[in-house]
């Protein structure tokens, strides 16, 4: 078995916890690898000296917007990915420090399941191609005022939003800046979008759940400056007055690691802090 371990550059903590993960993987039979810069100070193979396609496994260490930025920075890895929580909120890094190594040690053991969960792709004007694993946000950007935008699904007019902005976001970005603006949750394992608008004109303007077999299409219709688009809050373009944004399921698979001691039910009480009790 072979781990790429991604300590969070930024925390003092992590390196250290690094090699101690580092040093438990190893006596366990398995080789970890790290950025050739990180590799050296926690005793990892650097990631260069390694086929990319035998990794099996990327151990994400800091929160969701880490494991974001790893899957776009390391887009061409396949490796299922496994979060470690050094923060606060986190549904994909759910795994906390206080259970640490007994959640590795079920990974190592195969106490576990692969979750396959769709991507999204965004289309510019000139065919230039992007994807999210959570949400494509176009928003008004450097206006200081509402921006329209023109709402088709594959080709049929839905609506004309008077908005900030327009949320598409996957299942498992539903969590994330969707539900901050009132979008509904959606468990990781369906097949849709969805789409929220943000800060709305018309309080009637509600989310709404698309299957992800639907293209998305989103027209700047006001003449203002341009919008703002963004992928994850890792990638950014701009969309000008008249141009389109054609939004579709990406071929991009985003794969999770799901310990069986873990589930996605419990990680929702847990994060949102829900009271309820059974009685």
């Amino acid at each position: 078995m072979m781990l790429a371990l991604f300590p969070h550059s930024q925390k003092k903590e992590s390196r250290h916890l690094a090699i101690s993960i580092q040093e438990f993987l190893t006596t366990r039979g398995a080789q970890v690898v790290a950025e050739d810069e990180e590799a050296p100070q926690i005793g990892a193979i650097p990631l260069s000296e390694v086929n990319p396609k035998e990794i099996d496994f990327i151990v994400s260490m800091g929160g969701d917007g880490t494991i974001l930025r790893l899957v776009h920075k390391y887009a061409e890895l396949d490796a299922a990915v496994i979060g470690i929580n050094l923060g606060h909120l986190g549904f994909m890094a759910d795994i906390p420090l206080t259970d640490l190594y007994p959640s590795l040690q079920d990974l190592i053991s195969g106490n576990y399941a692969i979750d396959e969960r769709l991507s999204i792709e965004g289309e510019l004007p000139s065919g230039e191609t992007f994807f999210a694993v959570n949400d494509i946000v176009v928003h008004r950007g450097v206006n200081p005022s509402l921006v329209e935008m023109g709402i088709h699904v594959d080709d049929l007019y839905l609506n004309t939003f008077e908005a900030d902005g327009i949320i598409v976001a996957t299942p498992n970005g539903s969590t994330a800046y969707s539900l901050a603006a009132g979008g509904p949750i959606v468990t990781p394992s369906l097949n849709a979008f969805v789409l929220t608008p943000v800060s709305p004109h018309t309080i009637s303007n509600r989310p709404m759940v698309l299957t992800a077999d639907q293209t998305i299409q989103i027209q700047y219709l006001s003449a203002y400056d341009a919008l703002s688009v963004s992928a994850d809050g890792i990638t950014h373009h701009e969309l000008k007055t008249g141009d389109v944004l054609k939004i579709r399921r990406g071929k991009k698979v985003f794969r999770m690691v799901h310990l069986i001691r873990r589930d996605y039910f419990s990680t929702l009480r847990s994060k949102l802090n829900w009271s309820g009790k059974l009685r």
